[in-house]
């Protein structure tokens, strides 16, 4: 049964008005942190482990800086979804609604900057704001509502997969005359290396600091860990959730900025299936289904795992079908993994 009388912050309870230390909760902090790195080492080792194998298999393609290029490319959009599904996924929730949900903000990049006219720049702020609308509305749904994640995601993702449709008349719309849109992602500031690496890197360099740094991590975790003891400390639980979803669906909308811009069209049909491959990435890289533990470090290596998987197999000739075999496979064997964790750290 929680204790009402015990602050969600590690190493503090509160009796009244005054604080007390709990020498156990620092200890217990330091071993979670112990054990989350060794997690994050874990992955890597994997990551290197898979591409030794595939290095030894086809050395004169896989083991080139053309590949190891190209492997970072395919990286950026999931990668991007998978960093906002990481602290949706601390709090306990879910969210199946990014891969329309970048669709649909890719469509609506396009309608800001090719049919309304408005200028690159602020075109794309626009619909990297408007993924933060949409996720602003999961977390009302949820929140308010009271829905489920599960559901209000899946309902949003089928709301996003209709109107992309209906916005783009179910027709692609091209960058045709704004090449510099398209130099976002295939453009090369440093030679030789995409500019989607860089915004990615970017973009999971920042969400590491909202989520090691800022309140808004502290408070998903929080969440995640004990929702219940987290409304008993004072935390408006509501706003924070919101906030989360919100900041997720700004990730959502950059993909679709990126993966429109590297297509140099927005095709409202694209989409389908890459939520399925961002919480891959957030589970293989060590975030806990069930809430309250996680980083962006194992995110980012667990993205990575994927982009080596897929690449690897392709250069062997391994058809489609036996790839999603192989990843789902995967994606078992972290979920049971992580279950396994669960159940050690519950004993102890």
């Amino acid at each position: 049964m929680t204790d009402p009388t015990r602050a969600d912050n590690p190493g503090q309870a509160t009796r009244g008005a005054v604080a007390v230390a709990d020498p156990v909760a620092p200890t217990a902090t330091a071993a979670a942190a112990w054990r989350q790195r060794v997690q994050q080492l874990l992955a890597v080792a994997g990551l290197v482990a898979i591409v030794i194998v595939f290095a030894v298999m086809n050395p004169a393609v896989f083991a080139t800086y053309d590949n190891f290029t190209t492997i970072l490319f395919s990286t950026v959009v999931v990668g991007l979804l998978s960093l906002g599904a990481t602290m949706v996924i601390i709090t306990g929730g879910i969210d199946l609604s990014c891969g329309t949900g970048m669709a649909l903000s890719a469509v609506m990049s396009a309608t800001f900057i090719v049919t309304w006219g408005i200028p690159v720049p602020l075109g794309v702020v626009l619909a990297v704001l408007f993924g933060g609308l949409l996720g602003f509305v999961n977390g009302a749904n949820v929140t308010f509502l009271g829905l489920p994640p599960f559901i209000a995601t899946l309902a949003m993702m089928l709301v996003c997969q209709g109107l992309a449709l209906v916005v783009s008349k179910s027709a692609p719309i091209y960058f045709s005359d704004h090449p510099s849109y398209s130099d976002l992602s295939g453009g090369n500031l440093i030679p030789s290396f995409p500019n989607a690496v860089i915004v990615y890197a970017l973009a999971a360099v920042i969400a590491a600091v909202l989520l090691s740094r800022t309140l808004l991590g502290r408070y998903a975790l929080s969440i995640g860990s004990n929702e219940e003891a987290t409304k008993l400390s004072g935390i408006n639980v509501r706003k924070w959730l919101i906030i989360v979803y919100a900041v997720a669906g700004m990730f959502t909308g950059l993909a679709g900025v990126m993966i429109s811009a590297r297509l140099g069209s927005a095709q409202p049909a694209t989409g389908a299936g890459y939520e399925l491959q961002a919480i891959a990435a957030v589970v293989i890289g060590g975030t806990s289904l069930s809430g309250g533990k996680g980083s962006i470090v194992g995110t980012v290596i667990g993205a990575l795992i994927i982009a080596v998987l897929n690449n690897g197999l392709q250069l062997n000739s391994v058809p489609q079908e036996w790839q999603n075999v192989i990843l789902g496979i995967v994606i078992l064997l972290a979920v049971y993994a992580d279950q396994l964790r669960t159940r050690r750290e519950a004993v102890h």
